[in-house]
């Protein structure tokens, strides 16, 4: 069943990231939400696991990293940790759902001429083991970065055979040192 495209645009998923990024760099550059935030922060490390889940989806990221840059945890590398658990609990329902959330929105990006160019000057220049490496390289920055992890774990679901136990460790570690960085801004 093809789902009709959301606002007759081309990229509506994409689209609406964008919009969700710039709606919270305005959201959390208001005192009161920063206010909120604080308050949050008292409920203790259940809010860090929270924004945590939130910091793995493309929509809500934007949102856990204007959380995590407000919050003054009392303990940074505890507060990284369960935030990582709790992106890691995002990251494992993403890899198991990914082929219903974006797959035909990463198939009509894969069909495009931008990225079949791309792909075949990618193939007749570099090394298949290089390409390896620059895909997990690539795929792991998405992951510990705020970007959208789907991105990330869709590379690695759907162009590698990496088990879901070895993209939990990674999901993880790479979750876990993103939103470590964050609390220290």
């Amino acid at each position: 069943m093809k789902i009709k495209r959301l606002f007759n645009f081309k990229y509506p998923k994409i689209t609406l990231l964008i919009l969700a990024i710039i709606l919270a760099y305005f959201l959390f550059k208001n005192p009161i939400v920063k206010d909120f935030v604080a308050h949050l922060g008292t409920l203790g490390y259940i809010s860090i696991f929270f924004a945590g889940m939130f910091f793995a989806f493309g929509f809500t990221a934007p949102f856990s990293v204007g959380f995590f840059i407000s919050l003054n945890p009392s303990n940074i590398w505890i507060a990284g940790i369960i935030g990582g658990l709790g992106a890691l609990v995002s990251d494992m329902i993403i890899f198991h759902t990914i082929k219903i959330s974006f797959e035909e929105e990463f198939k009509r990006l894969r069909n495009s001429k931008s990225f079949v160019k791309l792909t075949n000057f990618i193939d007749r220049n570099i090394n298949e083991r290089i390409k390896i490496y620059l895909m997990y390289t690539f795929a792991g920055i998405l992951i510990a970065s705020p970007l959208p992890d789907e991105a990330g774990v869709t590379m690695l679901a759907g162009l590698t055979e990496i088990n879901s136990r070895v993209l939990a460790q990674l999901s993880f570690v790479l979750n876990t040192l993103g939103i470590t960085v964050l609390l220290m801004l």
